[in-house]
């Protein structure tokens, strides 16, 4: 075991012990908000010599290195009082005009909450935290590791799950798309930064002076409007080398449709919209009437379309509901095909997303400009051996070799098993019903969902009256 992981070990067991962390997502929100402020604290050392001038927005007795540097300084009662009534109080109402540092800051505690109680094992977590060196690139690098870990936790930690998009589908969805350096990427519901930080690594390969650094950074932009991703999100750009994160914490959904002008535009959106959310009611008079919904990943996709330049590429998991859906959903799937060139549409089978949900996703690949003449479908196969994906086997980077192979080889046979091509004339006659099975494969004897649907709520329906008969008959036994 490494000495970091020991040291992340040790902070959750002491956590484990103090009463006011209740359960895991509370756990991870103290630890990674103390981490943060460590990061800062480490970070602060390097952009005292790098950057010209910089001055620290956080006052001298709120620095990480004054109050909790030393092993032997503040603890117990006296440690609890400067935390909750000096140090956040400052911390939430930080003047952020002294700096984009200090926005960064107040923008991350502004819904940050202190849980723990017991001010030694507060001190006791300090102490572990402390032992990590975030400006060492060895314990930067393995640390960036174990944030991977914290970050799957987060899956197990109730509705926090929806935060996690298993990695090996965002490095496929980014591999594909090959985002260059100077183009503008953003990801528009960002959670922890999977997509963002994926597409800093595939550009980092490109970087070669300092001038390509600055395009870099000047180039990432997320949105996210949970606190607790959020600030999972801005910890681990910063982990990835980011002075100033631009993640910013907010709703895209709430700002008028047709407030979106020509400069908010951008070249790449990669995504996994929050799917079987419903938005706050009001949000969806923000669009048009045509697309007026209250389900999140719907508003998403048309909002996706208006974001992306002519000729910008976009990388997008969706669930198969939206394939077939009808209503709002038809008129969103009819504006992508006449706006956008939808190519590409991956199936993947059923687990990818377990624990957090079973629902089957897609990921669907389009380019904004030209109208779709034909979709290609991939039915992306189980390994070998494999019935279906979990926690402790999740789906792995070097299973989609087989779509990279096929990407530019489309028409080859020795991949028509897994892949079929429909006409966009073909679609529409459908009603824009994208949920094509692969006609390679034995069709399974399930009915349509729309039947299913129907003999699901014929069945409940029974269910419940057999119930009120029972209680019927009870009643009448019980006079």
């Amino acid at each position: 075991m490494t000495t970091i992981t020991a040291n992340i070990k040790g902070i959750r067991d002491i956590m484990r012990k103090d009463t006011g962390v209740d359960g895991d997502a509370q756990r991870i929100s103290q630890m990674v908000w103390m981490l943060f402020m460590k990061i800062f604290a480490d970070k602060e050392e390097e952009w005292e010599i790098t950057i010209e001038g910089y001055r620290s927005p956080i006052p001298d007795r709120f620095k990480w290195q004054n109050w909790a540097a030393n092993e032997e300084g503040l603890t117990g009662d006296a440690l609890m009082d400067f935390i909750n009534n000096e140090l956040f109080p400052a911390l939430k109402e930080l003047d952020f005009s002294i700096s984009p540092q200090a926005k960064i800051i107040r923008s991350v505690f502004e819904d940050t909450y202190n849980y723990m109680k017991n001010g030694t094992l507060f001190r006791q977590v300090i102490n572990q935290i402390n032992r990590i060196d975030f400006n060492s690139s060895k314990d930067r690098h393995l640390f960036n590791d174990l944030y991977e870990t914290i970050l799957k936790e987060l899956q197990s930690a109730g509705s926090s799950g929806e935060y996690y998009t298993p990695r090996a589908v965002t490095q496929f969805m980014v591999d594909i798309i090959d985002p260059q350096l100077k183009e503008t990427v953003l990801d528009p519901a960002s959670g922890t930064g999977g997509f963002l930080t994926c597409t800093i690594d595939h550009k980092k390969k490109l970087v070669q002076n300092d001038q390509d650094e600055r395009d870099l950074q000047a180039t990432i932009r997320g949105i996210e409007k949970k606190p607790l991703p959020h600030l999972l999100c801005t910890t681990n750009l910063m982990l990835h080398g980011f002075d100033v994160p631009a993640v910013r914490r907010d709703n895209l959904l709430s700002k008028p449709y047709a407030d979106w002008g020509a400069s908010d535009k951008v070249d790449i959106i990669l995504t996994n919209p929050p799917f079987g959310g419903v938005e706050e009611d009001g949000t969806e008079t923000n669009f048009p009437q045509k697309f007026r919904t209250k389900e999140t990943a719907d508003l998403f996709l048309a909002l996706i379309i208006r974001l992306l330049k002519d000729g910008g590429r976009s990388a997008v998991v969706l669930p198969d509901g939206t394939l077939f859906g009808e209503g709002v959903k038809t008129r969103i799937k009819e504006e992508l095909m006449e706006r956008c060139n939808l190519h590409t549409i991956v199936r993947l089978p059923n687990g990818v997303f377990n624990p957090y949900t079973g629902i089957k996703t897609n990921l669907l690949f389009f380019e904004k400009g030209t109208p779709t003449k034909d979709i290609w479908y991939f039915e992306h196969p189980y390994p070998d051996g494999v019935k279906s994906y979990n926690k402790g086997k999740p789906i792995h980077i070097k299973e989609f070799d087989l779509e990279k192979a096929w990407w530019n080889d489309r028409e080859n046979e020795a991949y028509s098993q897994y892949a079929w091509k429909v006409s966009a004339e073909e679609i529409k006659n459908r009603g824009y019903n994208l949920d094509i099975k692969n006609p390679h494969q034995e069709v399974d004897n399930l009915e349509s969902p729309e039947v299913l649907l129907k003999i699901y709520q014929a069945t409940e329906k029974k269910i419940s009256d057999i119930q009120d008969e029972i209680i019927k008959v009870l009643t009448e036994a019980l006079r």
